[in-house]
C-alpha cells in the first residue's frame, strides 16, 4: 500500500530513509531547514522544503497533519527532535518515529507519545558486531532481547540437503522462513522437501545464542 511520509531532518539517517521510502513507491516530503541539504535530495523524493520543522504553522502549511507516518530524524539537537515529536503528536498524525540519541533520550521520546523509537547508531553497532562475529550473516531484524530475523548465507554443511533431512528446528532451534534462491527466486514458508542449494540465503528466526551454534 503507497503511503505518504514526511521525513523531518536530512542527516545522513534522514536522508538515507527519505531516499529508501521514495525508492520504493511511496510518497515522501523531506523537510530542512539547512538549504543544502534539501537540494542533494531534491532529485530523489517526491517533495523537498527548506523550511523550520519547529514552526508549526509551516508544517500545517505543508499538510503535514494529513499524512501517514512521520519520522523525526534530527540528531544533533536534541530540544528541536524531542519538541517536534511532541508537536506532530499533537496534530494527530496516526504515527510518529523519533530519532533517539541515547536510553534516556528515548525514553522522554516514549513519555511524549512517540510511536517508534529508533536508535540508528546503536543497531549499526549490533549489525556491524554481529557481522564480525558470523561472516555469513547478511542482515537481521530485531524482534526482541532474545529474538531476531537472521538473513544468512546457507553453510556448505547444509548445502544439498533437504530442510525435513536437516531438521533444524530440533537440531539447532531455528525456523526457516523463506529461502532466497540465486535467480532472484523466494520460497515463502519452505517445506520438509525443500532443498538447500550453494549461495542460497536462509531467511531464519532464532534465539541469538542459537545463532552462534551454527556451522559457517
Amino acid at each position: 500500500m503507497r503511503k505518504q511520509f514526511v521525513v523531518i531532518g536530512l542527516g545522513r539517517f534522514g536522508t538515507s530513509v527519505a531516499k529508501t521510502l521514495t525508492a520504493l513507491g511511496h510518497e515522501v516530503l523531506a523537510l530542512d531547514k539547512n538549504e543544502q541539504a534539501v537540494q542533494s535530495v531534491m532529485q530523489d523524493v517526491t517533495q523537498a522544503v527548506q523550511a523550520d520543522g519547529r514552526e508549526e504553522d509551516t508544517l500545517r502549511g505543508l499538510g503535514v497533519r494529513n499524512l501517514d507516518v512521520a519520522i523525526v530524524a534530527i540528531g544533533d539537537d536534541l530540544e528541536a527532535n524531542i519538541l517536534i515529536t511532541l508537536m506532530l503528536k499533537e496534530m494527530g498524525i496516526p504515527y510518529v518515529v523519533a530519532k533517539a540519541q541515547s536510553v534516556q533520550h528515548g525514553k522522554v521520546l516514549e513519555k511524549i507519545g512517540a510511536d517508534k523509537i529508533v536508535y540508528p547508531e546503536q543497531d549499526m553497532g549490533i549489525r556491524l558486531a554481529n557481522n564480525f562475529i558470523r561472516t555469513n550473516v547478511m542482515d537481521f531484524i530485531e524482534l526482541s532481547l532474545d529474538y531476531s530475523i537472521f538473513e544468512i548465507i546457507a553453510p556448505s554443511k547444509f548445502v544439498n540437503q533437504t530442510l525435513g533431512k536437516l531438521n533444524l528446528r530440533a537440531v539447532y532451534k531455528i525456523n526457516v522462513m523463506a529461502i532466497k534462491k540465486s535467480k532472484e527466486e523466494i520460497v515463502i514458508a519452505p517445506g520438509a522437501n525443500a532443498l538447500v542449494e550453494e549461495k542460497d540465503v536462509l531467511v531464519i528466526v532464532c534465539n541469538k545464542k542459537a545463532l552462534s551454534k551454527l556451522p559457517d
